[in-house]
């Protein structure tokens, strides 16, 4: 495949051998977007964990302290009350059978799904058509909780989810590249101090192997392990 111009240009700007300061490395990300659309900033970061041991899958969820700069659709499974508190929380969508037929017919123009506890032996049934696709509420993610309002709060404020993958990496986006840097250095602060706080016991050796941002259309820029102890 032919190399354009303008990867080769961002190419030629970038050290890969250099492991870049996180404010550096969002300055550089930034001056290199040359694309006609506001790119992410995205982070991936390499464990010293093996999945497939139950104490040792990382996952969680952080709220972004600055959001996502995505605007998320949230569908609230319900019933009774607990439908006009998820709708005046900022909910998009809230009800119960109705939308439990709408999933089965296949709408899912949804980013998060919140269930109050009461649905979810309605709701597991639709885990095949769900769980594929993300959406399947979780406890450990704060998707299945009576507190359905607080959840949607949180879930429009930013609050994003994460799991590792087989290989033992874990990667997330963190916010617009449009965002001013400091907000993207603190998501990403936020985002690296929650992986911090779940390091299993269990877990042998270096934890952080390795930590890379790049932008959605970008190069992948190497950043310093030292960053993900401040």
């Amino acid at each position: 495949m032919k190399t354009s111009k303008r990867v080769k240009a961002v190419e030629s700007s970038i050290d890969k051998s250099k492991e870049y300061g996180l404010q550096e490395g969002i300055d550089l990300l930034k001056d290199l977007s040359k694309v006609k659309f506001v790119e992410s900033l995205d982070c991936s970061i390499r464990l010293g964990v093996d999945p497939r041991h139950a104490d040792q899958m990382i996952r969680g969820t952080v709220v972004l302290p600055n959001g996502t700069g995505k605007e998320v659709k949230v569908l609230v499974i319900a019933k009774g009350p607990k439908i006009q508190e998820a709708l005046d929380a900022g909910a998009d969508f809230a009800g119960f059978e109705e939308y439990l037929e709408k999933i089965k017919a296949g709408w899912a123009d949804i980013d998060v799904i919140v269930a109050a506890p009461d649905t979810m032996a309605e709701l597991g049934k639709l885990g095949k058509i769900l769980g594929p696709k993300g959406l399947m509420p979780n406890p450990k993610s704060g998707t299945v909780t009576m507190d359905v309002a607080k959840a949607v709060k949180e879930v429009k404020a930013g609050k994003v989810e994460f799991r590792v993958e087989k290989a033992g990496i874990i990667s997330l986006s963190l916010g617009k590249l449009s965002f001013e840097t400091e907000k993207l250095v603190e998501n990403t602060r936020a985002f690296l101090n929650t992986i911090i706080k779940l390091k299993p016991s269990s877990a042998k050796g270096q934890y952080v192997r390795s930590l890379f941002i790049s932008s959605t259309m970008g190069p992948g820029l190497k950043i310093t392990k030292d960053e993900v102890a401040q």
